[in-house]
């Protein structure tokens, strides 16, 4: 071969070793920036967990004012359920916020066709299915649970909240309190003027909802008239706002229904209760808010006395279940859950109600 088809033949081989070099550069410096971007990206993510699993261990998830849905085997649907008008403030603030991060569980509250809604007749329907679950102010009964093992399952109950029933009069009535056995007295007719227990001469006008309306009636017959019968001097309402407006402006009048439906009140004043006379707990918190300077301020649960059980009269708020192992027990179950998460206690608490945990 000449000098000159050498020295090309050399030069080719050098262009062709720089180019195969450059490429591979190329690819080289190409594959790692790609490996970068993707590490840098997996580094931003924030692992949202899925409903049907259990929750990572992350500060979202923690934090009770959260947004993501993270309630475990929450099912996605639409559910049917209902029962106790005292969990009326439950239903309007707290269950909307469970919708709210979690849409593809849906509640639907369904009242009953021919009957008056309460914690019976909730339990009813959820035996008769016509409910995935019920909200109730009293626990399962005997009867009902029998009911339902003839359907073939039974019934759970889940408290989680705490409730006080509070006593209310008219704001003209001053009398320093009363015992839980005065309270039976006046609503089984014993004691039927005010002078009896400390007050002016002056008729007392006992005022309930009958039997049938709800959970809190039934705890108030088994727990403080211990399954006695009203006394003949009762009058019927239907609600309690009705019960309430009547007080107003009856001076003798007397009313018990759940303590955030009457301790913020500006019409009425809730008494103080003891088991021994003379040792009355309220069920607000001291100092009592003068109803002069309502809607201003009102006055506040007495939270400590409920949880601590100082305040006699306190009951727990359950939800209700099938143990059927179905989608609706399923349901129940991670709602109940979700009720008792840091979210679910802080905003049962907003509206009105006292934590369990």
């Amino acid at each position: 071969m000449s000098p000159k088809n050498e020295t090309l033949s050399l030069f080719l081989a050098i262009v062709i070793t720089l180019g195969l070099t450059f490429v591979g550069l190329w690819f080289l410096i190409e594959r790692w920036a790609k490996i970068s971007n993707t590490n840098q990206v997996n580094s931003n993510l924030v692992v949202n967990p899925s409903v049907n699993n259990n929750p990572v261990n992350n500060s979202a998830i923690q934090n009770p004012t959260t947004t993501s849905c993270s309630v475990p085997n929450l099912p996605a649907g639409t559910f049917n359920y209902g029962g106790s008008t005292t969990w009326a403030p439950i239903r309007r603030d707290v269950d909307p916020v469970l919708q709210s991060i979690c849409p593809q569980f849906t509640l639907r509250y369904v009242q009953p066709a021919a009957e008056k809604p309460g914690s019976g007749t909730g339990i009813r329907m959820l035996i008769d299915n016509q409910l995935a679950f019920s909200q109730s102010s009293r626990s399962i009964q005997g009867e009902e649970n029998q009911k339902a093992l003839q359907k073939g399952f039974s019934l759970k109950e889940i408290p989680v909240a705490i409730d006080g029933i509070a006593i209310a009069v008219n704001p003209s009535l001053n009398i320093p309190g009363l015992t839980v056995s005065q309270i039976k007295d006046i609503y089984t007719g014993k004691i039927t003027n005010w002078q009896q227990v400390g007050g002016s001469d002056l008729p007392i006008i006992p005022y309930t909802r009958s039997k049938e309306a709800g959970g809190t009636v039934e705890f108030f017959v088994e727990n403080i008239l211990n399954k006695e019968n009203f006394g003949n001097n009762v009058s019927y309402i239907n609600t309690t706002t009705e019960a309430l407006r009547k007080l107003a402006s009856s001076p003798g009048g007397i009313y018990y229904a759940s303590a955030p439906e009457v301790v913020p009140q500006c019409t009425v004043k809730s008494l103080p209760v003891g088991r021994i006379s003379g040792q009355f707990v309220p069920p607000y918190q001291e100092p009592f808010i003068p109803l002069s300077q309502c809607p201003g301020k009102h006055n506040q649960l007495n939270a400590l006395a409920f949880r601590s059980g100082d305040y006699p009269i306190t009951r727990n708020l359950f939800v209700i279940l099938k143990q059927n192992n179905q989608t609706e027990q399923q349901a129940g179950d991670a709602y109940a859950n979700w009720l008792l998460t840091p979210q679910g206690q802080e905003l049962i608490q907003k509206a009105g109600f006292v934590r369990i945990k």
